[in-house]
């Protein structure tokens, strides 16, 4: 270790030695036992301590008292947990510690937070690197208050400029355990003892910024010229970007002054305000403005260095699927690959050593955004999950990239995405999993319970003691001369739900083991929303309900089942009708006899730049039902598995997203009230969803074929029973209770395992 100067007076130096002393520097481990074994000290130069620094295009760390190389293999991490919002700071020191143990064991070595975590995550992290030998070391952020931005929309404003200087100073006393955070609405609090000053390896202040407010800022303070301060200075730098020079000048002049430390620092950046031009962007906001990192320089005295740090994805914004140079980039496969075409451009456009400190897919069913070499926001397995992110890792590696944080590391139920967010309750998303929502299901971590496995067996719904929503042993209502009569009757239906999805489970007497549909077809109607629905049931089945029909399930075959809508209750039709290519033949309205299929919007329409091609508003089919074992444990598990046919046991299990049947809250029982009456701010409680099944026999069109018997009533068997007249009876109730505290299992996902194997490797 280098000695350290004599800049001062003798009592400065009799200070800092004896600071040293009282540190908790020394920590160690032998692996798994708690014992003192490993030392880590910081490097000394010239009074500053530092254990991290950036040499070349790698973040180094010091241990065992020499400098290596790391290349950055990391996940983020949030502050929420099912059933609270990130600002309650829910997350408890042994939740933060047991996820810490799967982090390493998955082979990476770095963490991101970006803002200050409550007090059980430092002690966990401290309490994990000082009884592990591989270390976790953390970038950690500093979060900026996105309302009053917005509302300034000047970042030099004191209600912008101050509180964040002062949040800057608290989170470095924080990391350095030395801070007392009394409690305020919406942020981390408590007692902050745990020094994890050595384990930090960088800064990564601020957010994803808004280019309009970054514009603005730019207007206001033209001409304000370079930043020149203590250790930071620019050259041609946008007023934005001297903000973001000041901030760095805080940040390492506060902890220099106050702690005699330094580490890497860089700010939160994303696509949309690169450095870069982007002529295929069909969006004016999305490539408005630049924060340009290159312009930021620190001073000799920072030993520590500076980096660039991306949040990129691959599927927006837009000019990332349209760019012509980037559909016909071939990656290192030999691929074509627009991803690691923009990690080119973007690594060509830094000077400094670039981080992507967020990639990744979701595991979700509902797509929001759709990459033209399938690396969709959204409908992947939680496999495909997997085996995208791990080849975006790649990726970014070969790029030359300082290495990437996956998003994110625990799926967040708090989250929205622009297709769904108007079809939930925006006050109650944490206390329910919505499986529609890409945003919540970025996550290696499940926590979705899974009540029902689905995937053949009775186990979970007889632990689960669910009883009987009908039950007959009788046989089917009509009978035909196809001898096929067991296959089409109806024994019993069962019904049970948690926080993601309502299960449902039709018994038959019989089932065909080659082709379970060939002989039937199975419709299972809800009635949700009380006043309104059809009476008449689709596929010509000669079937009238009393109550109004909103959705109806069509079990048709392993490929073509799917959920359809009462039309008057589409929401798709309601938000975008005005959009699609053709227009409705027949108007909206109550009882109108005609279903929807139910869908999801994925882009409105928009014109190129540089092309002037006219691309159309797009939506795809999101009622769809695909047939998959839904059974975690199972070496065929489909996370995106709808419903399972189990032939043998003459049993189908469905499951369907609470959101696919217009609930907004399921915790409430809140439902989409009368759009067309009170518009999407409309909603409805309700004790329960009233559920009928029928079977018939298919026709070559799809439809219910004619029975035996003679006249217009074409269904087989029914619950409730349905009268000669085609009259269905009176539909049994599934009831719930509403809950403020909702269940919750962890869970690795499968894409867990592919991401632990490519660190190993890496």
């Amino acid at each position: 270790m280098k000695k350290l100067a004599v800049t001062g007076s003798l009592l400065l130096l009799i200070a800092v030695a004896t600071f040293m002393i009282l540190r908790d520097w020394k920590t160690t481990d032998r692996e798994g036992s708690g014992d003192i074994t490993n030392i880590i000290t910081p490097y000394e130069r010239e009074g500053a301590f530092y254990t991290a620094q950036i040499t070349g295009n790698r973040l180094q760390v010091y241990e065992n008292n020499a400098w290596k190389d790391m290349q950055i293999k990391g996940v983020n991490i949030g502050m929420a947990k099912p059933g609270t919002w990130p600002g309650e700071g829910g997350i408890t020191e042994e939740e933060y510690y047991r996820w810490l143990e799967m982090i390493s064991a998955m082979n990476a070595n770095v963490i991101r937070v970006y803002t200050l975590h409550p007090p059980g995550f430092y002690n966990a992290l401290k309490r994990f690197n000082d009884t592990h030998e591989s270390k976790l070391y953390v970038m950690q952020g500093v979060w900026i208050e996105e309302e009053t931005l917005s509302s300034t929309m000047d970042a030099f404003q004191p209600d912008n400029r101050e509180p964040f200087m002062q949040d800057i100073e608290t989170v470095i006393n924080v990391i350095h355990g030395n801070a007392e955070i009394p409690a305020r609405p919406g942020h981390a609090s408590g007692s902050y003892k745990a020094d994890i000053s050595p384990y930090v390896a960088a800064w990564i202040l601020g957010i994803e910024w808004d280019p309009a407010m970054v514009t603005q800022t730019n207007l206001v303070n033209a001409g304000t010229g370079d930043y020149a301060g203590k250790y930071v200075f620019t050259e041609s730098a946008a007023p934005f970007e001297n903000w973001l020079a000041s901030m760095f000048d805080h940040t390492l002049d506060y902890e220099m002054a106050q702690y005699q430390w330094q580490r890497p620092i860089s700010f939160t950046n994303w696509v949309t305000t690169d450095p870069l031009d982007h002529p295929a962007e069909p969006s004016e906001t999305e490539d408005l403005v630049s924060v340009n990192p290159n312009v930021i320089h620190l001073k000799e005295d920072i030993y520590t260095g500076q980096f660039a740090s991306y949040h990129v994805y691959p599927y927006y914004p837009e000019f990332m699927n349209y760019e012509p140079a980037y559909l016909e980039y071939k990656d290192q496969r030999g691929q074509p690959n627009n991803y690691a075409a923009y990690l080119n451009d973007l690594k060509n456009a830094n000077n400094l050593p670039v981080l992507i400190a967020e990639f990744g897919v979701p595991s979700s069913r509902g797509l929001t955004h759709e990459n033209p070499f399938g690396m969709n926001q959204g409908f992947h397995s939680e496999e495909d999950q997997g085996k995208i992110n791990a080849g975006l890792y790649e990726d970014i590696v070969y790029a030359g990239m300082m290495g990437g944080l996956v998003f994110t590391w625990q799926d967040e139920w708090f989250k929205r995405t622009w297709n769904t967010m108007d079809l939930d309750n925006p006050d109650r998303r944490p206390y329910w999993s919505n499986a529609q929502t890409n945003e919540q299901q970025f996550g290696l971590l499940s926590f979705d319970r899974l009540k029902i496995r689905v995937d053949g067996s009775t186990e979970d719904w007889e632990e689960s003691e669910t009883p009987p929503l009908y039950e007959k042993e009788s046989g089917p209502l009509q009978s035909d001369a196809d001898d096929q009569d067991e296959l089409r009757t109806l024994n019993r239906v069962y019904a049970t739900h948690d926080e993601r999805y309502l299960y449902l489970r039709l018994d038959y007497k019989s089932m065909d083991t080659s082709n379970p549909f060939k002989a039937m077809n199975t419709l299972i109607a809800f009635n949700t929303l009380q006043g309104q629905g059809n009476r008449d049931l689709p596929n010509q089945t000669g079937v009238k309900a009393q109550e109004g029909i909103d959705f109806v399930v069509q079990l048709q075959g392993e490929d073509s089942s799917r959920v359809i809508v009462d039309s008057y209750y589409d929401l798709f039709q309601f938000q975008y009708g005005d959009q699609l290519e053709e227009a409705l033949s027949y108007p909206i309205e109550k009882n109108s006899g005609r279903f929807h299929p139910i869908r999801l919007a994925l882009n409105k329409k928009m014109t190129i730049p540089s092309t002037g091609e006219e691309l159309p508003f797009t939506f795809y089919e999101t009622g769809k039902l695909m047939h998959g074992n839904g059974n975690p444990e199972s070496e065929n598990y489909n996370s995106l598995a709808d419903f399972y046919v189990n032939p043998d046991k003459a049993m189908i299990e469905l499951r369907l997203p609470w959101s696919l049947l217009n609930v907004k809250d399921p915790s409430t029982l809140e439902i989409q009230g009368d759009v067309w009456n009170g518009g999407l701010q409309s909603s409805s409680i309700i004790d329960g969803i009233d559920i009928a099944v029928m079977t018939y026999k298919p026709g070559a069109d799809g439809n219910a074929a004619p029975l035996g018997t003679s006249g217009t009533l074409r269904v087989a068997d029914s619950f409730p029973e349905t009268g000669n007249d085609g009259t269905l009876g009176s539909m049994s109730r599934y009831k719930w209770e509403s809950w403020d505290l909702p269940q919750s299992t962890e869970r690795l996902k499968k894409s867990y395992d592919v991401i632990q194997e490519l660190f190993k490797k890496e």
